[in-house]
């Protein structure tokens, strides 16, 4: 990032290859909804792209990046025509075939595990789907904007919640 801000137009195109994929699966598992992830994930890179002037390494770009993708659901969850939207992922979560069928060895758990992630409240998904992305803790508190403490909470109530719903170790 460092060099794409000192205008290296090569270096966002390997930023983008090498973070495009994750980051469109951390939107997608919040937002089963190809355009709306599609949305928001154009969305992120405008962002970064017009960040890159004031851009400063105090943490791992990676970081940085989530950080905005985050802000920019969030966004997309409070403007008013979307109230009803959570619902609709809902019902859509259940029925949307992923990227997580290469890991999940059943459609019916792939499924039930969708149903129950679509369950959880935000914030408690939204630590749970960074850790999986390989976030520590840390990262997450900043990403997040909450204490460490609070999104260790978050991880230990949500994985209560999925083992509760699907009855099996998470």
């Amino acid at each position: 990032m460092l060099a794409y801000r000192n205008g290296d137009a090569g270096a966002f195109e390997l930023l983008y290859r090498r973070h495009k994929d994750g980051l469109y699966a951390f939107l997608f598992r919040h937002y089963p909804r190809a355009a709306v992830v599609e949305e928001l994930a154009q969305d992120t890179w405008v962002a970064v792209i017009d960040a890159a002037g004031r851009y400063q390494a105090k943490a791992r770009f990676r970081t940085w990046l989530y950080q905005i993708a985050h802000n920019k659901l969030v966004d997309h969850w409070r403007r008013p025509d979307n109230r009803h939207a959570e619902f609709d992922a809902k019902m859509e979560a259940t029925t949307v075939d992923t990227y997580l069928a290469a890991k999940i060895e059943s459609r019916e758990l792939e499924t039930s595990v969708m149903a129950a992630l679509s369950e959880l409240p935000r914030d408690q998904k939204d630590v749970l789907l960074l850790q999986e992305q390989g976030f520590s803790h840390a990262q997450i508190a900043e990403i997040t904007s909450a204490g460490t403490e609070t999104v260790k909470s978050r991880l230990r109530y949500a994985r209560k919640q999925l083992r509760e719903q699907l009855g099996e170790e998470i």
